[in-house]
């Protein structure tokens, strides 16, 4: 997000890297990459003239820490005032964003508001999934949409894949009624959580405002989450703010973050509104919802990665037991070509290659830019596709294939018998690194040891 911010930042650092001290001169300069950046970002003019201000009060009265180069100094600063206006200015780590009031007797009952095509009802499924697998609850959702049919069939779905419960409803019930019965049977079956979606519309109006207004009314949620798409820029504001004339929002949820090169809406929603960003939705997988960290969030703007983002993501997707018996399994010198796989599988389930760039510092991030990750996405999955076509016995035992075998695992595959024998080559690098490691130190490395183990070999194209 905001990849013009961080490129034209990083022109800036460079350019004033041999200076000595912070100047009116490159501030000034710094200045005006920052302001051209954020205005291609869709940021709001208030937010710019704010941020900028506070930039250049800061710059100009620091003192450069002796350990400090100008540059870092400046980016410092630019990072604490993003923050700090992310946190509707608090620029401490702590505040509202992120986090769900859920301090009530049960059920919490939270409330689902936005525009038809934002992303709502999958947002519920999204929110749904985090809450069981972070907060331990037991959620129940249900659809108050009665004018589209499909979205009560979607919400179904995406609920029971999230492995939440669903309540019914049909499209001749009013949403005040069907909202009354579901946290009635809520309360009966001691569901901790009921997520409630409403009806989108295809833009602001007033019978709009006044259903839901009248549906807030009825059900007294503990949190109302304004669902807003992060392509729309300023308009995702300008949106949220009508919403919050009518509604008394607590938070915002900003969709499909991941697929806006601009990003300004994460920047201005808070300044604007007032309402604190609790979530990000980072993928269209029912587990790419993050809580909105602001500090985080400006760190990835300048840069600087996210590889908290990374081990969280590992933690989530690496079962520990698995772990420990690979751990065991290869103290006997027992990696084979069924684990090989097992890594490959965990890496994908991270993000893949492209997933985990994104999280990565700048610099190692422009190191790895110069991979064609779409071409190394594919060659994952027909490394994958070799591996599935041998048998049981041939992946653990990697010594019988010879050359009959691998003919026949190559034609299984759709590959070359050459390819074959390159992810043999792979295989065997990645086997003796897994040799030169035992213990607890295996356990920590499972996370990125596929990336590592593959990285060689990918970033030259082990197919070509």
């Amino acid at each position: 997000m905001l990849e013009n911010l961080t490129d034209r930042l990083g022109r800036v650092v460079k350019t004033i890297r041999g200076q000595a001290r912070i100047t009116e001169s490159n501030t000034t300069e710094m200045l005006r990459e920052i302001r051209l950046a954020l205005l291609e970002a869709d940021v709001a003019l208030p937010v710019i003239k704010d941020l900028l201000a506070n930039i250049k009060q800061k710059a100009l009265g620091e003192e450069v820490v002796s350990s400090l180069t100008p540059g870092q100094a400046l980016v410092g600063i630019v990072k604490e005032e993003l923050t700090r206006i992310m946190n509707g200015g608090d620029s401490s780590h702590s505040g509202e964003s992120g986090k769900l009031n859920l301090a009530t007797q049960p059920p919490a009952v939270i409330l689902m508001a936005g525009l038809q095509g934002a992303g709502k009802t999958t947002s519920v499924g999204k929110l749904a999934k985090w809450l069981i697998r972070t907060q331990k609850k037991k959620v129940l959702t249900v659809s108050c949409d009665v004018y589209r049919p499909a979205a009560i069939e979607q919400l179904k779905t995406v609920t029971s894949q999230a492995g939440a419960d669903w309540f019914e409803s049909n499209i001749n019930q009013q949403p005040e009624d069907i909202a009354s019965s579901a946290i009635d049977w809520a309360k009966r079956h001691y569901y901790d959580v009921l997520l409630v979606d409403t009806a989108g519309r295809l833009g602001i109006d007033e019978e709009m405002m006044r259903e839901i207004t009248a549906l807030h009314a009825a059900v007294k949620p503990i949190e109302t989450l304004f669902v807003v798409d992060a392509m729309l820029g300023q308009d995702a504001v300008n949106t949220a703010k009508a919403f919050n004339d009518a509604l008394p929002l607590t938070g915002v949820i900003l969709t499909k973050l991941d697929g806006d090169s601009r990003g300004g809406a994460a920047l201005s929603v808070r300044h604007i509104t007032g309402i604190p960003l609790k979530f990000v939705g980072v993928s269209e997988k029912l587990d790419g919802l993050d809580p909105f960290d602001a500090e985080r969030m400006a760190g990835r703007i300048l840069g600087m990665g996210d590889i908290l983002a990374l081990v969280e993501e590992a933690q989530k997707n690496i079962d520990l037991k698995d772990a420990e018996k690979l751990v065991a399994k290869i103290k006997k010198g027992g990696f084979d070509l069924a684990d090989f796989r097992g890594q490959i599988t965990q890496m994908r389930n991270m993000g893949g290659l492209s997933g985990m760039m994104d999280k990565l510092p700048a610099q190692m991030a422009q190191a790895a830019a110069k991979t064609d990750m779409n071409a190394a996405e594919k060659n994952i999955k027909r490394m994958q596709g070799i591996i599935d076509s041998m048998t049981p016995l041939e992946r653990a035992k990697p010594e019988l294939l010879k050359a009959s075998r691998k003919r026949r695992i190559a034609a299984g595959a759709g590959v070359q018998v050459q390819e074959v024998n390159r992810l043999l080559a792979q295989f065997e690098q990645m086997q003796s690194m897994m040799k030169q490691f035992s213990g607890g130190k295996m356990a920590r490395m499972m996370g990125s040891m596929a990336a590592k183990g593959l990285s060689k070999g990918l970033g030259k194209g082990i197919f070509k």
